[in-house]
C-alpha cells in the first residue's frame, strides 16, 4: 500500500487522467512506474527490435556477398515463386488461361 498526498493541480490532472484512460489510480501508478522504469533500461538495437539476426540469410549458399552466387539466388527463387503461382492458378481454376505460344503462359490473376 502506497500513500501519497497530491496538491490540488497534481489531483486535478490525476482525475483528468483516470477519466481519459477510463482506469483505477492503482493501474494507472502501476502504468506509469512499468514506463519510467523500461525509459531507465538500455535501448534495443534495430537488430534486437526486429528479432535478432534473420535467419533466412543463413540458409542456402555460403557466401551472398558474391555477385554471382546472389543473382543465382534471386533467380531461383523467383522462378520457384512463378512456379508456385502458375500451378496454384492453374489448379483453383479461378482465372484465365491465355495461351501466347507454344512455350509461354499468362494467368490472368497476375500472381
Amino acid at each position: 500500500m502506497l500513500n501519497v498526498n497530491l496538491d490540488a493541480e497534481a489531483e486535478q490532472y490525476l482525475v483528468e487522467i483516470l477519466a481519459h484512460e477510463n482506469t483505477n489510480s492503482g493501474e494507472l501508478i502501476k502504468q506509469l512506474l512499468h514506463d519510467r522504469w523500461q525509459s531507465l533500461q538500455s535501448p534495443q538495437t534495430i537488430l534486437e527490435r526486429m528479432g535478432g539476426y534473420p535467419e533466412q540469410l543463413f540458409e542456402g549458399a555460403a557466401d551472398l556477398s558474391d555477385r554471382d552466387v546472389r543473382e543465382q539466388f534471386i533467380r531461383h527463387k523467383i522462378e520457384q515463386r512463378y512456379e508456385q503461382s502458375y500451378i496454384s492458378c492453374l489448379i483453383s481454376r479461378s482465372c484465365w488461361l491465355i495461351v501466347q505460344s507454344s512455350s509461354d503462359f499468362s494467368c490472368g490473376n497476375n500472381v
